[in-house]
């Protein structure tokens, strides 16, 4: 009798520990669980750490919390100006109600994945290129609008999307190019005009002052000469302007008295020596 007893105990704990075991459920740190009984949610979700379910008749289900990247497959289409290209994304999502995610969508990870595409088409079409190319930001967020709007319903909320990539084809490659190359060039063309119109500016101002006094041009000549003679390989072919030779002959005229030597006359631009017409 006691040994039939021994043997009683032992298999209803033996049952015990395996009913244990089958209804032991651990749950992350990064989850939560969602209890099924008979097919309804039964009670608030499961907090991380070690749970009990009554095996057979409850089903735990556990949902990730941790934030999810999910890359947007290139998408092409046509932009507002008529420009074909492709453009792909970056969706960064988490879950924040699990309940709402296991029962009102059948997966939704894969309902975001089609949304963020849908989306990034309608984006496409009401952008211009150079919005595509240069005001992503604005872009972003339209697109974060876009896809967290029904994505709240169910249960996940969109931190946010970044647009990747944008491909456009060769021939627009090479027209937007050329384009720049004429932008830089018309740039350095006016760039050089104005330096050519200050410096023509400057000129004028110092042939006046020249013009205002003479002796400053044979000074600006004795400069040029020393500068030039610095370099002894060189040979120097300096012009001899009228002005300085009718510097010369107003100086010889000067000097020359009444039974001096006969002064230089200036003829053109050369310079010989003779005596004044008669």
């Amino acid at each position: 009798m006691v040994q039939e007893l021994l043997v009683a105990v032992v298999a209803a704990l033996c049952f015990g520990a395996l009913y244990l075991a089958a209804g032991a459920r651990v749950v992350k740190q990064y989850e939560q669980g969602v209890l099924f009984r008979l097919g309804r949610v039964t009670g608030d979700v499961r907090t991380p750490g070690f749970n009990l379910v009554i095996p057979f008749v409850d089903r735990l289900y556990k949902v990730n919390l941790q934030i999810v990247t999910m890359p947007v497959p290139a998408q092409e289409g046509i932009t507002r100006d008529n420009v074909t290209v492709r453009v792909d994304a970056v969706v960064y999502f988490r879950v924040v109600d699990a309940v709402s995610a296991l029962v009102k969508v059948e997966d939704y990870k894969f309902a975001v994945s089609q949304m963020a595409q849908t989306s990034l088409r309608s984006i496409i079409g009401k952008s211009d290129l150079d919005d595509l190319l240069s005001n992503r930001e604005k872009l972003n967020q339209g697109l974060e609008l876009m896809i967290d709007s029904p994505a709240v319903g169910w249960g996940v909320q969109v931190d946010r999307v970044e647009i990747k990539d944008v491909s456009l084809p060769d021939t627009m490659k090479r027209s937007m190019a050329r384009q720049a190359e004429a932008d830089r060039e018309r740039r350095a063309r006016i760039i050089n005009a104005d330096a050519e119109l200050q410096a023509s500016r400057k000129l004028a101002e110092a042939a006046q002052q020249m013009a205002d006094t003479p002796s400053a041009l044979q000074l600006r000549l004795l400069q040029t000469i020393v500068a030039v003679a610095a370099e002894k390989n060189s040979t120097l072919v300096l012009p001899f302007p009228v002005e300085l030779l009718r510097f010369l002959e107003r100086s010889g005229r000067q000097q020359s008295g009444p039974n001096g030597d006969a002064p230089a006359r200036i003829t053109g631009s050369t310079l010989r020596a003779g005596p004044p017409p008669g």
